[in-house]
This record gives C-alpha cells, sequence and structure tokens, in this order.
C-alpha cells in the first residue's frame, strides 16, 4: 500500500511537472503544423491574390471586375432595363406553382443572399474604408452595379443545366452548366473544368463559408459574454446548423426566407437610426465619399487606393461570378431559365450596393476616421498604411465603435448580426458545398448524410482553432472557383443571350402573363 502510495505520489508529481511541457509541446505541434500547412499552400494562396506588376491591385479583382464590365454591355445593361421585372418576379407575380423545382424565387433569393451577406459586410467594409478612405465606398458601389450582370448570367445557367429528379429534387450550378454546356456547343474539357470547380467549392465551404464564419461568431460573443472555450460555441451552432440542413434545400429555404430579411432589417435599420441621429452630416458623408473617390483626400495610395480597396471589397462580399448563388437559384420553381437571371441580379444591390453602403456611411458619419483640421484630408496610422481612427479599432471593432458611438448598447445589436450572418452563411455554404460533392461522388442520401456531418465537424474545429493558413487557403479556393467559373462563362454567355432575347420578345409580345394567387 506504502510503495503504491508512493508510485501515485510519484505520478502525480510527474503529471504536474511535465504538464506545462506537453501544453508548451501542444502549442508548438500546432505552430508546426500550421507552418506546414503554410507552407505546402502558400503557392496557391499567393497566386490567387497576387497584385498586378508594379501595383497592389490583385489581378482576381480585375478578373472579376472586367467580367462584369463584358456581361453589363454584352447583355445591354439588362441589370437596368429588367429591374422592375426582378422584382415583379421575387412577389411571384409570374411564379407557377406547377413548374419543376424545390423553392420560390424568393427563397432562392434569400438563400443565395445568406451565403454574401455576411462578416465581409461589417468588417470587410470597416477595412476598406480604412485603408481606402470614404472614397472606397464609390467604387464599392460601381462594383456592385457591374456584379450584376455576372450574377445574371450565371444563374440563368444554374436553371438552364440543371438536372431535375423524379422525386421533385433539383441538382444545379456551374459544374453542371460547365459540363453540359460545353458538351451542347462542342467545345473540349468542360467535365475536366467542371470537377476542378467542385473541388475548390468543397474547399472554400469548408473554410470560408464555414470555420471562418465560427471562428469569428465565437469572438464576437467571447468579446460580449468573457471568453470561453470556442467548441461550446462550435458544438451548439454544429446543432443547429445540422437541423436545419439535414432537410435539404426546402428546409435551409424555410430558415432564409425569415433569418435573411429579419437580419437584414435588424442591420440597416440599426445603420438607419446612426444616420436619422446624425441627419446633419449624412451631406458631408456623401461628399466624403465622392470626393474621396477621385482625390483620394489624403489616404494612402490616393484615389487608386480608394479604387483598388472599394473594388476589392464588393468583389469578396457579393460573389458575383464565383458560380456559389447559381447553385442556390438552380432549386427555384420555373420554366424560364432567365427569369432566375433576373432574380439574382438584385443580390450585389441588396449585399454591397445597400448593406455595404450603409456600413460606409455609419463609419464616416460617426466620425470615428480622424481628420486633419488644417487641410481636410484624412490622417494615416504610424506605419502610414491605414486612416487613423480615434480608438486606433479596424474591421469589426471599428464598425462596433461606429454603432456605438450613437447608442451605447447599439454594439449588442451588431453581435446579434454578426452570429445571424454567421448563421445564415454556414447553411448556405453547406448547401453549395454538399451540391459539388454529389457531382463528384454522386447524388443518394447516404452520400449527403456523410458531407453534412463532415461540415458540421469542420464548425467546431472553426470556432476552437486558430486557423490562419487554413482560411487563406479556403479564401483563395472560393476565388478560384472565379477563375473556372468565369473562364467558362465567356464560351457559354452566347447561350444566355438566346435565352434573353426569346424571353423578351415573348414577355414584351404579351404571350408571358402573370398568374392569380
Amino acid at each position: 500500500m506504502k510503495r503504491f502510495t508512493q508510485a501515485a505520489a510519484s505520478a502525480a508529481l510527474l503529471a504536474v511537472t511535465a504538464g506545462p511541457a506537453l501544453a508548451q509541446e501542444a502549442e508548438s505541434l500546432d505552430a508546426r503544423v500550421n507552418a506546414a500547412f503554410a507552407a505546402a499552400t502558400g503557392p496557391f494562396v499567393n497566386f490567387i491574390f497576387a497584385p498586378l506588376p508594379g501595383t497592389a491591385f490583385p489581378w482576381i479583382v480585375l478578373w472579376l471586375v472586367v467580367a462584369a464590365s463584358i456581361f453589363t454591355i454584352y447583355f445591354g445593361f439588362v441589370q437596368f432595363r429588367f429591374f422592375s421585372h426582378a422584382i415583379s418576379l421575387v412577389k411571384g407575380d409570374y411564379s407557377d406553382p406547377n413548374d419543376a423545382g424545390e423553392v420560390s424565387h424568393f427563397q432562392a433569393l434569400a438563400t443565395a443572399l445568406s451565403g454574401t451577406v455576411g462578416l465581409g459586410n461589417i468588417a470587410g467594409v470597416a477595412v476598406a474604408v480604412g485603408i481606402g478612405g470614404p472614397g472606397a465606398t464609390f467604387w464599392m458601389i460601381l462594383a456592385g452595379l457591374l456584379g450584376m450582370a455576372s450574377k445574371f448570367t450565371e444563374c440563368t445557367l444554374g436553371v438552364k443545366y440543371r438536372n431535375e429528379y423524379p422525386d421533385g429534387t433539383v441538382s444545379g450550378g456551374p459544374m453542371y452548366y460547365i459540363s453540359k454546356g460545353f458538351t451542347e456547343l462542342g467545345l473540349p474539357g468542360g467535365k475536366i473544368l467542371a470537377v476542378l470547380f467542385s473541388v475548390f467549392c468543397i474547399l472554400g465551404a469548408l473554410g470560408g463559408g464555414n470555420m471562418f464564419q465560427a471562428n469569428q461568431a465565437h469572438a464576437q460573443i467571447s468579446g460580449i459574454v468573457g471568453d470561453y472555450p470556442g467548441w461550446i460555441t462550435g458544438v451548439i451552432f454544429a446543432a443547429v446548423v445540422f437541423v436545419v440542413i439535414v432537410g435539404g434545400v426546402k428546409s435551409i429555404a424555410a430558415v432564409t426566407e425569415k433569418v435573411v430579411p429579419f437580419m437584414g432589417i435588424l442591420y440597416v435599420g440599426a445603420a438607419l437610426v446612426i444616420l436619422i441621429v446624425n441627419y446633419d452630416k449624412i451631406g458631408w458623408a456623401f461628399g466624403q465619399i465622392f470626393a474621396g473617390a477621385f482625390t483620394g483626400l489624403g489616404v494612402a495610395g490616393g484615389f487608386v487606393g480608394a479604387l483598388i480597396q472599394g473594388f476589392k471589397r464588393a468583389a469578396f462580399s457579393n460573389e458575383a461570378g464565383v458560380g456559389s448563388a447559381a447553385i442556390a437559384h438552380s432549386a427555384v420553381k420555373t420554366k424560364e431559365p432567365i427569369t432566375e437571371g433576373f432574380v439574382s441580379l438584385l443580390e450585389p444591390l441588396i449585399d454591397t450596393v445597400v448593406i455595404c453602403t450603409m456600413t460606409a456611411l455609419v463609419i464616416v458619419i460617426s466620425q470615428q476616421l480622424i481628420v486633419d483640421p488644417a487641410t481636410g484630408n484624412y490622417m494615416l496610422n504610424e506605419a502610414g498604411s491605414a486612416i487613423a481612427t480615434v480608438d486606433g479599432n479596424s474591421g469589426v471593432a471599428l464598425t462596433s465603435a461606429a454603432f456605438g458611438s450613437a447608442i451605447s448598447w447599439f454594439p449588442y445589436v451588431l453581435a446579434i448580426a454578426v452570429v445571424l450572418f454567421a448563421f445564415s452563411t454556414m447553411i448556405s455554404w453547406s448547401y453549395y458545398g454538399l451540391k459539388a460533392w454529389t457531382y463528384l461522388f454522386g447524388e443518394g442520401k447516404t452520400s449527403e448524410l456523410v458531407f453534412k456531418l463532415i461540415f458540421c465537424v469542420f464548425i467546431v474545429i472553426g470556432a476552437a482553432a486558430s486557423l490562419g493558413p487554413v482560411i487563406d487557403f479556403s479564401d483563395a479556393a472560393i476565388f478560384a472557383m472565379a477563375v473556372v467559373n468565369i473562364f467558362c462563362l465567356y464560351f457559354l454567355m452566347r447561350l444566355v443571350k438566346s435565352e434573353l432575347a426569346s424571353y423578351a420578345a415573348r414577355l414584351n409580345s404579351g404571350e408571358i402573363k402573370k398568374f392569380t394567387h
């Protein structure tokens, strides 16, 4: 017994002395894994986000903006000509209840919006305005308006080439219109490009559409209630997300059609309160936006810096050209593919032109950015890399401070918005990843369940871990989707033009009629 007690004491002493060493070893292991992953994926990440020679402008942003401009011109500024018709479609004026599909136009729009309206609208805009000044907002709006044409193009194709199954379910998205469209046009390589897109989509869904959202939601919650283990947030989120996504796109749409309008009204309503409280500064704020767009008002990089930040934020926010939204819109009930193209062009307008602009206005009007009273230009921080702010804030902290400057408890409203944005983004990206997964591994309940379980496990990992290199890689994967998607859209856009001409002629002749519900 004495020997046992001595052994136990020795074991306890060993545990006490070894504990810190083991913890240090675990941290060291984490650091080594992170370093190894960063080294392995670094070249890919660096390539996707590399700047154009001699500039700070990422080539991938130019890739998206040029495509959006080409589609805008090619389709005759479709985003403006058919804007009112898009509103009528969302209202259900032209919806035939007997059409194939799983969700309504409004539900498809809400599901796709829930995948794009997220933390980028809160933190990303703050970064863009913090670096590029108020003028970044002007270029952000312009890029958002152009991006409407990209969404129109990809979502029309998503419905046109979707698979419709006997049980009423559908599968669609770039992987389907790339493979089928290329075959129809007699072009080689469609299947390979579709597989490549699917791989990038799955990686992006697990990372940027999942782990990053869980990680940032936990950071925001713990900032309000105090620090606690991230896995707790992860498990709660995973459980709620699983309950929603296990029911398929109909279940996801049923949630997003309620959550998206609520979180949009909550966030925009909060921003409007700030603007009303500071109504006398609204004219000044718009003056700063327009002046900053062309002069820079002293920000790093001048007006070019403002342009870069604005275009970058719009591209990263609304995902126009990435192809992700085409997956959600493919599930719509319609026999006219072009109608969902019209509906989808509303996304960049809501996401970028409305919500992102509201964030930027609140930041500018709350005067969190420090202005030099002598010159009227913005003062830079010590590093000269961004505008100096009242408390040195950046990112989501800058947005939170801007909201809190008017009403002290508004940061709590912002915290709720962040959690809702993160949740809605996760459930939408789960569907995007799922459709890419089933394209690669086949349709079926078992295949779907495997992916949904994997997705929920990654929610817990995301909330609990430090994932810098993983998030960088998954973000790069999302924009690699755009490289494949836009390359293929250039070949397929003539098919969309045929659909547009046919539909416009029938709409003008009165052949396409409204339904009474």
